[in-house]
């Protein structure tokens, strides 16, 4: 099969940890040149100095989404260093848990910041160039982005916005031959249950769920690459999403009813059957 991502240059970002790094690292597998985004600097300059003693053609930029300059700065260093952009890989983003009558506003805010205007943002300055080059943008969205999840009112309403604006993205270039894809792996094991915010905005500090049994960030990245290669605009890597979503449009109060039970049955659940 021929590699059509050798010598692409590809933007992930949330590139510290997950699937962010795992694409990172399969994305430089393939021969393209890859910029990792992500918060901790010191966390990137470690993946850095690893994959680059491992051959790979990679960069680092310090970026927090949730800044419209610092996405701006993202493009802008990337083009500065490699010339142009192929491929963007919108994968930063947090999570929630708690009941929406006792959720803090801010958290909302917070969720919509990093998941929803960082993909907007780093959207904006990057597509000039992902056009030109008919090139990939890419979402990485949950099964949360087609049905309500309850528990995660923020994390839902951030992945709707995604798929509402990379959709739209895609029509108005429709005819530029730019792809646009939303990916939707299944529950995967990261860090970012660790890192969900309670109604409060305090993190969680330990996952819910069992993280063994969950998929792996290397399974998700492995399905990127694929999804983009087959030029696809929605990929449900797991059996449980995607009958949530043909489930979703048949009998959607079966859904309800089926995810209440599932979010009710984690530890210390803010939900009550």
């Amino acid at each position: 099969m021929k590699n059509i991502f050798k010598d692409k240059t590809v933007i992930v970002t949330g590139a510290s940890s997950g699937i962010g790094l795992a694409t990172a690292r399969e994305f430089a597998s393939k021969g393209s040149r890859v910029v990792l985004a992500a918060r901790s600097e010191e966390r990137l300059i470690e993946i850095e100095n690893e994959m680059k003693s491992q051959g790979y053609e990679v960069m680092i930029c310090r970026t927090d989404v949730s800044k419209e300059e610092d996405c701006r700065r993202l493009i802008e260093k990337s083009v500065e260093r490699f010339g142009t952009i192929d491929i963007l890989i919108n994968n930063a983003g947090i999570s929630m848990r708690a009941l929406f009558s006792e959720l803090e506003l801010d958290v909302i805010k917070r969720l919509m910041d990093v998941n929803f205007w960082g993909t907007v943002y780093c959207t904006k300055y990057a597509l000039p160039y992902i056009v030109k080059n008919r090139g990939s943008i890419v979402g990485v969205s949950s099964v949360a982005g087609f049905h309500g999840l309850p528990g995660r009112s923020g994390y839902s309403a951030s992945k709707f916005a995604i798929h509402g604006f990379l959709e739209t993205i895609r029509i108005e270039n429709l005819h530029k031959k730019l792809h646009v894809m939303v990916i939707a792996p299944g529950f995967t094991s990261s860090e970012v249950r660790r890192h969900a915010l309670l109604a409060d905005g305090s993190e969680q500090g330990v996952s819910p769920r069992k993280e063994g049994r969950m998929m792996t960030p290397e399974r998700v990245a492995k399905g990127i690459l694929k999804g983009i290669r087959k030029k696809k605009r929605n990929k449900i890597l797991s059996l449980v999403g995607q009958l949530t979503a043909l489930f979703q449009r048949i009998v959607p109060t079966l859904v309800d009813y089926m995810f209440f039970r599932e979010m009710a049955r984690e530890p210390d659940s803010p939900l009550k059957e």
